[in-house]
């Protein structure tokens, strides 16, 4: 009985949790991920030249922003929205437990929708590794999960952290031309290798790249859990 009940318990957490996730205009961004996604297909498999691995990297990179964007720079506000902050603040701790758990939750419906999407495009434009596909957008989707985590707890308003969220993304996307072969490109594509360097040397930098994502984003999402502990700022 105990079992069952706890199985209710989390079954209930996890429901919850989701209708506020998928709450207010989330569905218009997983509806443009989509879009976005099915339209450079589209493309992909009229245009003249065979479409490669790395494109589809860049496309599914994209799509995964987008989906990803909503329900992370709205974790805190749609409390703030519903009168529901103060409750939850006013529990020791168990900010951290609602916050992290519906960050994580956003990031597994990351994943699977990465893999659904990776899925038809190894069936429909090129035959793509489709586990390390999902595996290597992770770490910059992560990287800005935790960042967008991290900017939402210090600006403390969805649509601040989103315009300066979207002004870093494209700071970012801007320099990925010049830092192309850099372990310091946050946009770099691991299939896209370059023909005059060796191929150890080019694996090498997407190793330094990665643990660099990595870290920054452990570092962001701890700043972020640091920042939660001043709850005179958010109510």
């Amino acid at each position: 009985m105990q079992l069952k009940e706890s199985i209710r318990l989390i079954t209930g957490i996890a429901s919850y949790n989701l209708k506020i996730i998928f709450s207010g205009k989330f569905i218009y961004f997983l509806l443009a991920a989509l879009l976005f996604f099915f339209v450079i297909t589209g493309i992909m498999l009229f245009q003249d030249e065979a479409a490669d691995v790395d494109d589809v990297y860049g496309m599914l990179l994209f799509s995964g922003m987008l989906i990803i964007f909503y329900p992370v720079v709205f974790n805190i506000q749609n409390d703030k929205d519903t009168r529901m902050l103060e409750i939850l603040f006013g529990v020791p701790d168990y900010r951290y437990k609602v916050y992290l758990l519906r960050f994580f939750m956003s990031l597994l419906l990351l994943v699977f929708l990465l893999f659904i999407l990776a899925a038809f495009a190894w069936f429909s434009v090129v035959q793509i590794p489709i586990f390390r596909m999902v595996v290597q957008l992770m770490s910059p989707l992560l990287f800005l999960a935790c960042l967008t985590f991290m900017l939402t707890t210090l600006i403390r308003n969805a649509n601040g952290a989103a315009v300066v969220v979207i002004i870093i993304s494209l700071l970012f996307f801007m320099m990925s031309e010049p830092l192309a072969r850099s372990k310091w490109n946050l946009f770099l594509n691991p299939f896209n290798i370059p023909i005059n360097m060796n191929l150890s040397v080019w694996m090498n930098v997407v190793h330094q790249n990665r643990l660099i994502l990595g870290i920054a984003a452990v570092i962001s999402l701890l700043w972020a859990l640091m920042n939660l502990q001043q709850r005179e700022k958010f109510v």
